[in-house]
Formats: C-alpha cells, sequence, structure tokens
C-alpha cells in the first residue's frame, strides 16, 4: 500500500514549486471551481460526504456531516465559516506547509465549503507564531481578490470573503469554541456546549470551525470525484493524509500517504528507518502529544488510521508520529508532555486548573524515582478523574499520555522507584506520599 505521485493532493508540500496563483494553476487549482460552485449546497455537501473524509484536525469527525449542521433556511443571520490553522499541538507541522507553499488549496477550498454552508465569509485563525505562513497567505488571499476569484461579484458567482486573524499563541485557542472567543477579541475559554457552534458560534451566528488539511483537500475531492478519494484506505478511514514524523527517525518528514498505511512501511519509505534499526525502537506516539504512547512491538505493524490505532488504545489524532528510541526517557518524555499541558490549561474548570498541575508534579517525582508504587495506581486514578470531566478536551489530552504510560511501561516506573530506594538506604529516608 502506497500512494503515487499522480494521486498526492499536496503537490507542492516542500515549497519546489511557485506558491503563487499562476503555480496554483499550473497545479490544477482553480480549475473548474464555477461549475462546482453551481452545483449548490446539498450537491457539493452530498460528494464530501461520499468521499468518506473525517477531520484531519484531531478528532476525525465526518466532515460533511458536520457542515450538514447549519441551518438550511436563513434566519436573518450570515453563516460563517471559521478555519483553525492554530497547530500548536506538539509534534505537528502539518498545517503550516500548506499556508506557506500551496496556500491557494485553501482559498479555492474555502470558497467551497462556504458554498455548501451558505457562508459569505471565512476567518482563517493563524497561529501567532506562524509569520511567515500569515504573511505567505495574506499574499496569496489577496492575489486571489485581486484575480476576482474571491471578494464580492466574482467570477465564481458566490460573494465570499475571507479574513486572516493571527492568534496570540495559546494553546487553547486551537479548541475550536476556544478560538472563537478569541476571534471574538476575549480570552480564550472553551464554551459550553450546548449551544454548538453551528447553531450560535462566532458573534453568536451559525459557525462551522473546519482545520486547514480538511479545507485543503476539498476542491480536488469535488474535481475528481468522492469515488476517488474514498478509493484510498478502508471504509471509515478512506482518503490521504498529511504525515509529520519527528524523533529518533533517519529522517524526519512531513509527507502526503495513504490511509491506512503500515507504520514500518510508513517510515522505511519516508524516514529512512529507525534510527538504530527497529531493535532499538523504544515507543512511539502516532498522533500528536496528546495521544496515548505505543510499544516497538504494537506499533511495527499497526494500520496507520483512526480505527487502526483506536485498536490500540491509542489514536491517528493530527498524524503527528513522535518515534523515541532506547535512548528515551519515556517517563521524562511523558514528564514533559504533562508540564506542557499544565502550562496551557486556561484554569477554567476545576479538574484541569488542578489536576494538570497534580499530575506534573507527581511525574516530576517519578521521573526521579522518588514514589511509592501504590502512588501509580493514584495517578492513573486521577487522570480518570480529569478525563471527561472538563468543558473542552485539554483535560483528556492531559490524562491520556500518563495512562499510556502506565498501561505499557509500568514495570519502568517500577524499577525506577526501586533503584532510587537502593540509593536512599532507608525507608525513613524517603518522602512521604504526595497525597492520601
Amino acid at each position: 500500500m502506497s500512494l503515487a505521485d499522480k494521486d498526492r493532493i499536496f503537490t507542492n508540500l516542500y515549497g519546489q514549486g511557485d506558491w503563487g496563483l499562476k503555480g496554483a494553476m499550473a497545479r490544477g487549482g482553480w480549475d473548474g471551481t464555477k461549475a462546482l460552485i453551481e452545483k449548490g449546497r446539498d450537491a457539493l455537501t452530498d460528494e464530501v460526504k461520499a468521499s468518506g473524509l473525517r477531520g484531519r484536525g484531531g478528532a476525525g469527525f465526518p466532515t460533511a456531516l458536520k457542515w450538514s449542521f447549519m441551518p438550511k433556511q436563513s434566519d436573518g443571520r450570515p453563516h460563517y465559516l471559521v478555519i483553525n490553522a492554530d497547530e500548536s499541538e506538539p509534534g505537528t507541522c502539518k498545517d503550516r506547509e500548506i499556508l506557506r507553499h500551496d496556500p491557494h488549496l485553501l482559498i479555492e477550498g474555502a470558497l467551497l465549503a462556504g458554498r455548501a454552508m451558505d457562508a459569505h465569509t471565512a476567518f482563517i485563525y493563524v497561529r501567532g507564531e506562524f509569520w511567515r505562513e500569515r504573511e505567505r497567505l495574506e499574499a496569496a488571499v489577496r492575489e486571489a481578490y485581486d484575480g476576482k476569484l474571491i471578494g464580492p461579484n466574482n467570477k465564481h458567482g458566490w460573494d465570499f470573503d475571507i479574513v486572516v486573524h493571527t492568534g496570540a499563541g495559546a494553546y487553547i485557542c486551537g479548541e475550536e469554541t476556544g478560538l472563537l472567543e478569541s476571534l471574538e477579541g476575549k480570552k480564550g475559554l472553551p464554551r459550553l456546549k450546548p449551544p454548538f457552534p453551528a447553531a450560535m458560534g462566532v458573534y453568536g451566528c451559525p459557525t462551522t470551525v473546519n482545520n486547514v488539511e480538511s479545507i485543503a483537500v476539498v476542491p480536488d475531492i469535488l474535481r475528481r470525484g468522492a469515488s476517488w478519494f474514498a478509493s484510498f484506505g478502508r471504509p471509515n478511514n478512506t482518503g490521504t493524509k498529511l504525515f509529520c514524523v519527528s524523533g529518533h527517525v533517519e529522517q524526519p518528514a512531513t509527507f502526503e500517504e495513504e490511509m491506512g498505511i503500515d507504520f514500518e512501511e510508513l517510515i522505511e519509505k519516508h524516514c529512512g528507518g529507525v534510527r538504530g534499526g527497529w531493535d532499538n525502537l523504544l515507543a512511539v506516539i502516532p498522533g500528536g502529544a496528546s495521544v496515548p504512547c505505543v510499544t516497538a512491538e504494537n506499533i511495527r505493524h499497526a494500520s496507520m488510521d483512526f480505527d487502526g490505532l483506536a485498536e490500540l488504545k491509542s489514536g491517528l489524532g493530527t498524524a503527528a508520529v513522535i518515534v523515541m528510541d532506547k535512548s528515551t526517557d519515556i517517563i521524562k518524555a511523558i514528564w514533559r508532555l504533562s508540564a506542557f499541558y499544565a502550562h496551557e490549561s486556561c484554569g477554567q474548570c476545576t479538574p484541569c486548573r488542578e489536576g494538570t498541575g497534580w499530575m506534573m508534579r507527581v511525574m516530576a517525582r517519578m521521573v526521579e524515582g522518588r514514589a511509592e508504587r501504590r502512588e501509580i495506581d493514584m495517578l492513573f486514578e486521577v487522570t480518570k478523574q480529569v478525563e471527561g470531566h472538563t468543558i473542552c478536551a485539554l483535560g483528556d489530552a492531559a490524562a491520556w499520555p500518563i495512562q499510556g504510560l502506565i498501561r505499557n511501561y509500568r514495570g519502568v516506573i517500577e524499577e525506577r522507584m526501586d533503584a532510587y530506594t537502593a540509593r536512599a538506604g532507608s525507608e525513613d529516608d524517603l518522602p512521604a506520599v504526595a497525597a492520601q
């Protein structure tokens, strides 16, 4: 299983060609867009639904189903499309390549998605640190306006404006309702749902929030047909996907590949293999920092898609693959993620505000081995009290890496504790349990 070059959507992923409008058109962009627009809302939504496209931002929710939640009849409020380019998940570096090397894929996709939801305005919320990417995107948007591809009275017959908005670097603003709050000029605190954004989103109007990659693949799906896109992968896990591999591989890379590709093939073909060989592999985080790690023996022949990784009690997430060899201190690696989530918690929900800091501090002691064995189960219990008990999924994201560590590497934690006990010399030298 391997994607042929003729089937790639992101053909300028590495910036070797012209990122501008002429280059995009030479690669097939903006071809027949007017005819697609004229098909109307329902036809566009049905085609994307038939393709099986699921959100590429992490959750994997069916894209067309999300579009269908937008009101069919207008009550006088405008409809908005909001594109989430706040790519802040540790290990993830795919959307930035679209923004700087193929921005017209996103702009054309936004126009088509806007038509599918009766939206005449799209906001693209760009991560604050993506300074050059924002400049490139804004230049491409100006080209589209100048070419009458978007804007009022454009050549496609669907008035459409695009507003590029820059965030200020908060991870929590990657959560869709936190993003909407930030877009409105408020603190990025996630909203309680319901009401859902499709009923009351930005400025109190019907809104759909989609990931950059989810929108950028829409023009090719509509031009080549849903059956073409659905021919890749397996049912419920169709299409192509951008993977970004970092860590202990010979050649870290971002690339497009078929959903469901075997993990070993993915690493061998695109990254030159694991550093030191497959026997040196310790663990892999397969979908960005928020998903649980998977052991070397379980990941090697795993199917890299939503269902395949769910079977391993992990997830595809953003397809940000972090490879760790046996030189890695796995406990310290997970502690570092705990510190990140404790820092990025907005503090709105008590379980997350208190729990992320508590988990981080216990993990810091476990890095040293300065803990008791019964604290392992206590820590796992706390992660379960945080998971599912917060307004947004940051609590889950903080809990899952620790759960994966305890589930797969409990023996390593216990060995670290035993070594510390041996060094300490006596039970009296050990600190008391952090919490009773």
